[in-house]
């Protein structure tokens, strides 16, 4: 489990620092862009749609996770939209609250029987 909160940790760090670079660099301009490569039908394109269900997948997953509750639903919404980012900061405190219980991390506490 520390070698996953680790990687956790990394991801998180990696891609806030990249995004602050991109950001300070480009500006907040991510949507025009991400949804202008899909529409262009080319690889860039792929990735992003293929991306884009992806964080659907996660957002789902962050919701059941809490019983579709309304803090699980806005925590599915920050899923979607925080991706990797929010995703990899989410699993490390859950990782703590869960004590390194894998069925409990994955299902939720309800769930797993906890």
């Amino acid at each position: 489990m520390n070698a996953f909160r680790l990687l956790l940790a990394v991801i998180f760090l990696a891609i806030a620092g990249y995004t602050s670079v991109v950001v300070f660099a480009h500006g907040m301009g991510l949507l025009p862009i991400f949804f202008g490569d899909m529409a262009k039908l080319a690889w860039p394109g792929q990735f992003n749609l293929d991306f884009l269900c992806m964080l659907t997948l996660s957002g789902l997953w962050v919701s059941f996770r809490h019983g579709f509750s309304v803090a699980g639903l806005l925590l599915g919404v920050c899923a979607l939209f925080g991706g990797a980012l929010f995703l990899s900061a989410y699993l490390l405190v859950e990782s703590f609250r869960s004590e390194g219980d894998i069925a409990s991390l994955l299902l939720g506490e309800q769930r797993a029987g906890r």
